[in-house]
């Protein structure tokens, strides 16, 4: 079963809220000079424009990476001083297979906020049409913060295990007051770590880092496709520079705008939709370990995930089974529908056995962490939370009463899993927000037209984000795949392939209103 399971991993590689798993990657270390001076200085002067940033005039050096070719560029590290110091960005590329139908680059990034574009990039490319692979260089990058471009360190695992995946009982002020300051304290261990990095992160910050890219590569416009929170960072991008975007997708979209709560609620509401259509399917499999009706089915997973939170479960190894990794392992499984076989085997496992090894495992892919080892893979997890707390503004403080309605709110939404999603107080405590904010789309009114895309039954980013978003975007067509999981190019049909490539490639606009 652990071999089979390294199956998830591609199944979700694309399309995954905290981006592609690699079973490659090495921990970051505080000690790791790439992150202990990973600072460079460049040239000071007068106060300048971020158009009028240094890094526009650099000069991008590619070596060969395998079957691609990759380079680091530099990029401000405070966007607020477009001439002060620097961090690096990784980059790499696969380049046009047909010289004479080349239009430009395309810039692709895998969502999160903390997946590696790196990593997305050779199996985009393996995944990805014929003509699109034709006509453009295909550009992967690690956002800044994350993976191989300057990166975030917070800890080592122990200290990462401790703040992610400790089970809160958040049930009186002196304990939420604990957790509020807990949540400080990591993030100003962090910046002991990172430096002034941990500070500029956010979403503005990625997006003009888009547009060096843009410049470096020549072209005139950015020609993007972004999966998950990458449409946030595409349309970050729009409304930051309306007039130079080109042809851009955003698949699996995220309305930023919406408050954070109902942002919680969309995706609780679409996680429990997500296991109930499971359990329709598993229900009529002869190995289904659930039984009875939908709600009792329902409520035998409500009851390993409460079990898990209150008592615990062993894995085979004898590594405990929290309510965090045990919903984490769940939902993994929830991206595709095609891993409904690892959420069917793992409940069998718990139901005939009593243990928890294959939810231990999957838990591991969703955070990217070795179950054998214990290590981080990435830095995913972490970047996650600090580009989404800038991101996120001023949080809310909770208290007792005003977490106990907002556990009602979620548990009124999903049954199942309301209760994990108002068990932490998310970014209540974090330090800093962002320095340049984009928290409504207007100048984006002016961009070329923008295709969003819009899965019916996706649990990460509810299809109603993607209507909504589409609403905001005066440019854009919404184009809906009908189906389960996360992000639909390259996962769902042939009819979503047509419709995005001919975009692509030809500039023509899917008809309005087109559902695959």
């Amino acid at each position: 079963m652990k071999r089979r399971l390294a199956a998830v991993a591609a199944l979700v590689a694309a399309s995954s809220l905290l981006g592609a798993c690699t079973a490659d990657r090495t921990q970051i270390e505080p000690s790791d000079p790439s992150v202990t001076g990973l600072l460079s200085q460049a040239p000071s002067g007068d106060p300048v424009a971020p158009d009028d940033s240094p890094v526009y005039d650099q000069t991008v050096s590619w070596e060969r990476c395998g079957a691609l070719e990759c380079a680091t560029i530099q990029v401000p590290l405070d966007w607020t001083d477009p001439a002060g110091q620097t961090v690096d960005l990784a980059i790499n590329r696969s380049q046009a297979t047909d010289a004479n139908a080349r239009i430009g680059s395309l810039l692709i990034n895998p969502g999160g906020p903390g997946g590696s574009g790196l990593d997305l990039t050779e199996s985009f490319v393996a995944m990805a049409g014929d003509d699109v692979l034709a006509s453009y260089d295909i550009i992967g990058f690690d956002p800044r913060g994350v993976g191989e471009s300057s990166p975030l360190a917070c800890g080592d695992a122990d200290v990462i295990d401790d703040y992610y995946l400790t089970d809160l009982t958040l049930d009186t002020e002196a304990a939420i007051a604990d957790a509020r300051q807990a949540t400080t304290d990591f993030a100003e261990g962090c910046r002991e770590l990172s430096g002034p990095l941990i500070e500029n992160v956010d979403t503005s910050s990625a997006a003009r880092d888009m547009d060096v890219i843009r410049a470096l590569v020549g072209d005139q416009e950015l020609h993007y496709l972004g999966y998950s929170y990458g449409t946030q960072l595409g349309a970050v991008y729009a409304e930051l520079y309306p007039d130079r975007v080109g042809r851009m997708v955003l698949d699996g979209a995220v309305d930023f705008t919406l408050p954070v709560e109902e942002q919680a609620a969309g995706q609780a509401r679409g996680f429990e939709g997500a296991l109930m259509n499971f359990i329709d399917w598993c229900l009529d499999q002869d190995t289904c370990p659930l039984s009875g009706s939908r709600e009792q089915a329902r409520q035998q997973v409500y009851d390993i995930a409460i079990q898990a939170r209150d008592e615990g479960y062993e894995s085979l190894d004898g590594d405990p089974v929290n309510g965090n990794l045990m919903i984490y392992g769940m939902v993994i499984t929830m991206y595709d529908e095609g891993s409904w076989i690892y959420l069917e085997a793992g409940l069998d496992e718990v139901m005939s056995r009593g243990t928890a090894d294959i939810f231990y495992q999957l838990a591991g892919f969703y955070l990217d962490k070795d179950p054998t080892s214990g290590d981080y893979m990435s830095n995913s997890q972490w970047a996650f939370t600090s580009i989404g707390c800038l991101d996120g503004g001023e949080a809310e403080q909770f208290t007792v009463d005003s977490l106990a309605e907002f556990r009602d709110q979620m548990e009124e939404v999903s049954p199942t899993f309301g209760w994990w999603f108002a068990s932490s107080l998310g970014c209540d405590g974090w330090p800093w927000i962002a320095k340049e904010p984009v928290t409504a789309l207007e100048a984006a009114d002016d961009a070329a037209p923008i295709l969003v895309i819009g899965t019916t039954n996706d649990p990460a980013t509810p299809y109603s984000w993607a209507e909504s978003l589409s609403e905001q975007l005066a440019s854009s067509t919404l184009l809906t795949y009908e189906g389960e999981g996360h992000t639909a190019y390259g996962r769902s049909n042939q009819c979503i392939v047509d419709a995005v490539d001919g975009y692509l490639v030809d500039g023509e606009m899917p008809v309005s209103g087109l559902r695959c």
